[in-house]
């Protein structure tokens, strides 16, 4: 198998995660609103893809959202949009923490590959993310799909960030928890996949199923 010069790495639920979680921000912004919860974070986690090619943004894709949800439930779709200002002004981005193994395998990759951050995300928002992470040092390129490149997972991202690390996809690897996003645009690049594993059947097949971030410290292709 070819050896690796240049890993590229997803960084929300890869990298790190926020320390609050979505079902807590959405109940606080329910308090603030003044209203009674009437859906669950878990309808608008399952509603996000079909939001993405019709927002330009995290904040406008949440507002059409619940304003979606907020319908389909008999009330004013405006309500739902006041909802997720509500969320957004709750969200922290800077109150993130790294996942277990991150820290370890971020150092011991630095020490011979190039490493890139490859995030769907507003370059202020992830910014602030990856500004708290103790190995932020490490990376040699950010690309933030969707602003300097399509998102993920259309393949341009993907040989952007190569092009900024000078690497090829035969030796390139990428690393991200998402199989609708990282996975399939991995492939799509050229480039082959390390999932990070939520227990599912993945579909599509990534060429390395991660348990946690710590198997990257002992990687297959450095044998």
């Amino acid at each position: 198998m070819t050896a690796v010069d240049a890993v590229l790495f997803d960084l929300d639920d890869t990298l790190c995660e926020y320390r609050r979680s979505g079902a807590e921000l959405l109940s606080l912004a329910f308090d603030d609103v003044g209203v009674d919860p009437f859906f669950a974070v878990g309808e608008y986690y399952d509603r996000y893809d079909e939001f993405l090619p019709k927002t330009d943004d995290m904040v406008e894709l949440r507002r059409e959202c619940f304003a979606a949800i907020a319908a389909d439930r008999g009330r004013d779709p405006d309500l739902g949009r006041a909802v997720a200002d509500a969320y957004a002004a709750e969200r922290d981005h800077g109150n993130v923490r790294p996942l277990p193994g991150a820290a370890e395998a971020v150092d011991r990759l630095a020490a011979d590959h190039r490493l890139a951050v490859l995030t769907n995300g507003a370059p202020g928002m992830q910014s602030e993310k990856l500004a708290q992470l103790p190995f932020r040092d490490a990376f040699d390129a950010v690309v933030h799909a969707g602003y300097d490149a399509p998102r993920k997972p259309a393949a341009e991202p993907y040989h952007h960030a190569l092009d900024l690390l000078d690497a090829t996809p035969k030796r390139a690897v990428h690393v991200g928890n998402s199989l609708t996003t990282d996975v399939p645009g991995a492939h799509a690049a050229g480039v082959r996949s390390a999932w990070l594993s939520d227990g599912s059947d993945p579909d599509p097949e990534p060429h390395y199923r991660l348990e946690s971030l710590r198997d990257l410290t002992t990687p297959p292709w450095l044998g």
